[in-house]
C-alpha cells in the first residue's frame, strides 16, 4: 500500500494544479451564474477535452501487464502531464482569487475525491489497483465537471452564507441612515461611479464600491468591509446579466438617487434583446422612492423614449440636446485632457470646466457628477474644483507612456458605443494611430455584425492594426477588408504581449497606441 500512496503524489499534484485552472474559469463565470460556466465548458470543449491528461488511457494498457509496470506508468505518465501542464504559457490578466467561497469548494472538491480514494484503501488490493487508476485518471480528465458539481453541492451553504453576510449589509447600512447613489448603464459605471465620488468629495466623505464591485456579493462586501461610520455618501456600481439583478440591488441598498450612463448593447447575450436591458437599467429608476432623483441622458434615444413607471424627480444632462436640465457645449479635447462649457436650465451663464479625462462618453460622466452635486448644494466654484480634481481611471481612456509611443488605455471597454468613441478619442490625435484589440464579446447573434462594423470605423482613423485571436477577431477584419484597408498593416498575434514589440516596430516620433477592450481568460484563444 505504501509504493500505491507514493504513486498518487504526481497525480495529487497535477490535479491540483488542474482544479485551480477549473475554479479560476468557474470564478470569471460567476460561479455558473445562470449556467455560464456550462455554457463555457461547452463552448470551449476541444480546449476542455483534448487537455494533456486524455494519456491516461495509456493504463488502461497496464492490464496487459504486471503490478510494477502499472504503478511505474502510472507515476511517470503523471509525472510527464505535469511538467507538459506547467510548461502551457497561460497568460493570466485576472488571476483567481482565493476567497472564503474558493476555499469551500477546494473542501468539498478534496473531500469527493477522498471519498472515491478510501473506500479502495479499506479493501486494498493490487488486483484491483488499475482499476482504481483508471477511475482516478477518468475524475480528474472531467475535472471541469467535477469542479461544476462541487459548485451545486455548496449552494445551500452559499445562500446561507450570503444571507449572513446581508443581513449585516443592511443593518449597518440602515444604521448609519446615509444617502445612496446607484449608478448602472450599459457601459461607463465605473468610471462615473469614480468621477461622481471625486466630485462630491470636495464637500462631503463619500465612499464608492471598490474596483467592480456592482454584483449583490460586491455590494454586501463594500458595505461590511468598507464603508466607514464617516462616510457621509454611499455610491453603488450596479451591473447586471439580465433582467431582475438591477431591482435586486436596489432591494439590498435602497438608492435615493439614481444615474443611467448609455443604454448599449453590453451583455446582449444574456439579455436576450435591447428592449430587456432597457428595462433592466431602468430597474434603477423604478425602485427610487418619491422623493428621489434620477439623472439621465438627454442623448440617448433609449433612455428618451422609455416610459418611467414612477413619479420620482427626473433631470436630463446632454450635449445634442439641448432642452435638458444641464448641457455641455464648447468641448475642446487634447493630450491633456478636456475643457468644457456648462449651461444650468434657467441660468444664463456659461460656467467652464477642465478635466483630465478624455472623450465624449467622460463629459456625459462629468454632467451626471455636476449635476448631483449640484442638487446637494455644492457650490459651482466647488464643483469646478471637484471636476479638476478628477483622477483618471484606471484602463479606462487613460493616457500612459510606453517609452515615446502614447498609449490610451481602454482595456476595461467591451462595447460597441464605447469603441466607437474611443476610435473618436484616437481619431483628436496628431500623429501615426494604432490600434490593439481582441474585439468585443457577450453580443450574441449581433457579434458579427457588431465587430465587423468595428473594423469599419478603425479603417477610418487608424494607420496599423494588430489584432489579438485569429478567430474572435475575423469579423473586424473582414470589416477592414470591406473598406479596402491595406492588409500589409493589420497584423494579427495569438498573444496581447507580442503586440508591445510590435507597436515599438511600428512607432515613429509621435504614436498614439490605443489598446481597446482586454478579453478575460476564459477568451483565450
Amino acid at each position: 500500500m505504501a509504493l500505491f500512496l507514493i504513486s498518487l503524489i504526481p497525480f495529487l499534484i497535477f490535479t491540483f494544479f488542474k482544479t485551480k485552472r477549473s475554479l479560476h474559469m468557474l470564478q470569471q463565470n460567476f460561479y455558473n451564474d445562470d449556467n455560464r460556466y456550462f455554457k463555457w465548458i461547452i463552448t470551449n470543449i476541444t480546449k476542455v477535452a483534448y487537455d494533456s491528461d486524455i494519456l491516461f488511457v495509456l493504463l488502461v494498457l497496464t492490464l496487459f501487464f504486471n503490478i510494477g509496470v502499472t504503478i511505474g506508468t502510472f507515476i511517470v505518465l503523471y509525472g510527464i502531464i505535469y511538467i507538459t501542464y506547467r510548461k502551457k504559457k497561460v497568460v493570466v490578466k485576472k488571476p483567481l482569487v482565493i476567497t472564503a467561497r474558493v476555499k469551500r469548494l477546494l473542501f468539498t472538491i478534496s473531500l469527493m475525491y477522498l471519498i472515491m480514494i478510501i473506500p479502495f484503501l479499506i479493501n486494498f488490493s493490487y488486483d484491483n489497483l488499475v482499476y482504481a487508476y483508471t477511475l482516478l485518471g477518468l475524475v480528474t480528465y472531467l475535472n471541469y465537471f467535477v469542479v461544476m458539481t462541487a459548485n451545486v453541492l455548496n449552494k445551500p451553504i452559499e445562500k446561507c452564507v450570503y444571507y449572513h453576510y446581508k443581513f449585516q449589509a443592511v443593518k449597518k447600512l440602515k444604521s448609519m441612515n446615509i444617502p445612496v447613489v446607484g449608478i448602472t448603464g450599459s457601459y461607463g459605471k465605473t468610471s462615473s461611479k469614480n468621477i461622481i465620488n471625486d466630485i462630491l468629495n470636495v464637500k462631503f466623505n463619500s465612499f464608492a464600491t471598490p474596483k467592480s464591485f456592482n454584483t449583490p456579493y460586491g455590494l454586501i462586501n463594500s458595505i461590511n468591509n468598507y464603508l466607514d461610520k464617516f462616510d457621509d455618501i454611499f455610491i453603488a456600481e450596479m451591473g447586471a446579466f439580465k433582467i431582475g439583478e438591477i431591482k435586486q440591488n436596489c432591494k439590498l441598498v435602497k438608492p435615493k438617487y439614481g444615474i443611467i450612463t448609455i443604454i448599449g448593447e453590453a451583455h446582449l447575450e444574456t439579455f436576450g434583446s435591447r428592449d430587456n436591458i432597457m428595462k433592466g437599467k431602468f430597474e434603477l429608476v423604478e425602485s427610487l422612492p418619491s422623493d428621489g432623483l434620477a439623472i439621465l441622458n438627454g442623448d440617448d434615444p433609449y433612455q428618451l423614449k422609455y416610459n418611467i413607471k414612477n413619479n420620482c424627480n427626473v433631470k436630463w444632462i446632454g450635449i445634442d440636446n439641448k432642452d435638458v436640465d444641464l448641457y455641455a457645449e464648447n468641448i475642446k479635447l487634447s493630450g491633456e485632457g478636456t475643457t468644457f462649457d456648462c449651461i444650468f436650465k434657467g441660468d444664463k451663464n456659461k460656467y467652464t470646466f477642465t478635466t483630465k479625462l478624455l472623450g465624449k462618453h467622460n463629459v456625459y460622466n462629468v454632467l451626471a457628477g455636476i449635476l448631483l452635486g449640484h442638487e446637494l448644494g455644492l457650490k459651482i466654484n466647488e464643483l469646478q474644483r471637484g471636476v479638476s480634481s478628477v483622477k483618471t481611471i484606471e484602463h479606462r481612456l487613460e493616457l500612459k507612456k510606453y517609452g515615446n509611443i502614447n498609449i490610451i488605455d481602454d482595456a476595461y471597454n467591451s462595447n460597441p458605443v464605447g469603441s466607437k468613441m474611443a476610435l473618436d478619442v484616437l481619431n483628436l490625435m496628431d500623429g501615426t494611430k494604432i490600434i490593439v484589440t481582441p474585439g468585443m464579446i457577450e453580443l450574441g447573434e449581433k457579434q458579427y455584425e457588431l465587430n465587423e462594423k468595428f473594423g469599419e470605423y478603425i479603417s477610418e482613423v487608424c494607420d496599423y492594426v494588430i489584432l489579438v485571436g485569429k478567430n474572435q477577431t475575423k469579423p473586424i477584419y473582414d470589416g477592414l477588408m470591406s473598406k479596402k484597408y491595406n492588409d500589409k498593416n493589420v497584423f494579427v498575434l495569438n498573444d496581447v504581449k507580442d503586440a508591445f514589440p510590435l507597436m515599438s516596430r511600428l512607432a515613429d516620433d509621435n504614436t498614439y497606441v490605443l489598446l481597446e477592450n482586454d478579453l478575460p481568460d476564459l477568451f483565450n484563444e
